[in-house]
């Protein structure tokens, strides 16, 4: 049963991670899950009651900045509701053809057609795009931080 619990948990730190970049799946979430799927698999001994709470507050954390940098910085560069999905639609469809840095070009690419499609001049579109592509690409970074060392805790934990 620990067996099926660790390789459950192993899948669950590879999509954890992938979770990051693909807007649908929660990246660390998953990689909290796996933490807990060890900590139930090596029956209490894997990691300290401490470790999961601060892990687990991280994981809060994280998942709701997520929700609001993005936002905040296309605010903060006036782009349009359109320029956000526009980023999020280029990002992925940058991410399954020109892996993996396409997702960077199609996050900007994208909000930049949105805010084009709205009617905005190219100077205009331009910035409000940067600004969703920066609060995009800093909440993946955060997520990432923090689903990177979930997983390397629960490597270590394996041994």
């Amino acid at each position: 049963m620990a067996t099926l619990l660790i390789i459950i948990g192993f899948i669950l730190v590879i999509v954890g991670i992938i979770g990051c970049v693909a807007p649908a799946i929660p990246g660390p979430p998953l990689n909290y899950l796996a933490m807990m799927l060890m900590q139930y698999a090596k029956q209490g001994q894997a990691y300290t009651t401490r470790e999961l709470v601060i892990w687990a507050i991280i994981t809060i954390i994280v998942t709701v900045l997520d929700y609001f940098i993005p936002v905040f910085g296309a605010k903060k560069y006036g782009a349009s509701k359109l320029g956000v999905w526009g980023s999020i639609i280029g990002l992925l469809i940058g991410l399954f053809f020109f892996p993996p840095f396409g997702m960077f070009l199609g996050a900007l690419l994208g909000a930049m057609a949105g805010e084009l499609l709205i009617g905005k001049k190219n100077m205009a579109a331009f910035k409000a795009g940067w600004g969703v592509f920066i609060g995009t690409m800093v909440g993946i970074g955060f997520k990432l931080a923090a689903s990177i060392m979930m997983s390397i805790y629960f490597i270590k934990a394996l041994f």
